[in-house]
């Protein structure tokens, strides 16, 4: 990535993470609606940083379509509420016992463990809330709608992140081979980040042609994301994650610098952000941010 491309994204980035918490801001209740400590619990773990990448691969998927980022701020929004909820759960002492997430501690030390999940859930479901909601609703046809909901839910659910989650779970401490784990990452993290790019294209009415594209980009990044994560996992700076490191080598996680090695990750990762490159080579200059954030992945510190 170039300098001029590397301000770039970084302007752009920037711009879009702004848009998406005013809106995250927007349509959560306040903390003080009642039961107060729901919203107070859900609003310190959406607030606590992060890129929202998921959000804003959905908004450039759009507009690379020729779409608007206000039509489909509900559905961005909607994929940060369920990334929120899936990294609460993930944290639990039950999955990953983590104390610090993005430099604070974690939900469920600061809200105990019984409203952390109940965060969680919440989030999971408003999510489908606003996707169901007016806002989208008054301005895309009910089809697309449908056929979001559709595939987030099955992104989210057993034949995605969720099914991967339980995939990595069992396969903690055991050797896996690189099909296995190509298959753990694909839908652990992969599959929405997929259905983030997908979702932007077909609420912008993207042709077949072009949603097959985009399918294809999302699945070489959404691999890609995963395998920088853990190469970030072993030589990554805690302070600049905000999250110990060598977690997955502690509990004998299944990833690929323990399978394959640090070099073999790195190069594998490269080889996935040129496939997702070449899938969009035919877009024009509104897909730049796309190809920006692809070369983003894998020059990450965070």
């Amino acid at each position: 990535m170039t300098a001029e491309e590397r301000s770039s994204l970084e302007a752009y980035l920037k711009a879009r993470k702004e848009i998406v918490d005013e809106a995250l801001d927007r349509y959560l209740p306040g903390e003080g609606t009642i039961p107060p400590v729901i919203f107070q619990s859900i609003r310190y773990s959406v607030f606590a940083g992060g890129k929202r990448i998921r959000p804003i691969l959905c908004i450039a998927a759009a507009e690379a379509s020729g779409g608007l980022l206000e039509v489909v701020l509900p559905a961005a929004c909607a994929l940060e509420l369920i990334h929120t909820y899936s990294l609460i759960h993930d944290d639990l002492p039950a999955m990953d016992d983590d104390e610090y997430r993005r430099g604070k501690l974690t939900n469920h030390r600061v809200f105990g463990e019984d409203i952390a999940i109940l965060a969680g859930d919440a989030l999971l479901t408003e999510a489908f809330h606003l996707l169901s909601g007016k806002d989208l609703a008054d301005r895309v046809p009910a089809a697309r709608i449908l056929t979001v909901i559709n595939e987030i839910s099955e992104a989210a659910g057993f034949f995605g992140m969720v099914g991967g989650q339980v995939l990595d779970v069992e396969s903690e401490g055991k050797t896996v081979d690189l099909t296995a784990l190509n298959h753990i990452h694909s839908r652990k993290t992969g599959a929405m980040i997929r259905a983030a790019v997908r979702e932007g294209g077909i609420l912008a009415g993207a042709d077949e042609r072009r949603l097959q594209a985009l399918s294809e980009y999302g699945s070489s990044l959404g691999l890609a994301f995963q395998i920088a994560d853990d190469i970030l996992d072993v030589e990554g700076d805690r302070e600049l994650l905000g999250k110990k490191t060598g977690a997955d080598v502690a509990r004998r996680k299944a990833a690929f610098p323990a399978l394959v090695g640090l070099d073999a990750s790195k190069k594998k990762a490269r080889e996935l952000v040129e496939k997702a490159l070449e899938a969009i080579a035919s877009f024009d200059g509104k897909a730049d941010p796309l190809r920006w954030i692809a070369e983003f992945v894998v020059e990450r510190k965070t």
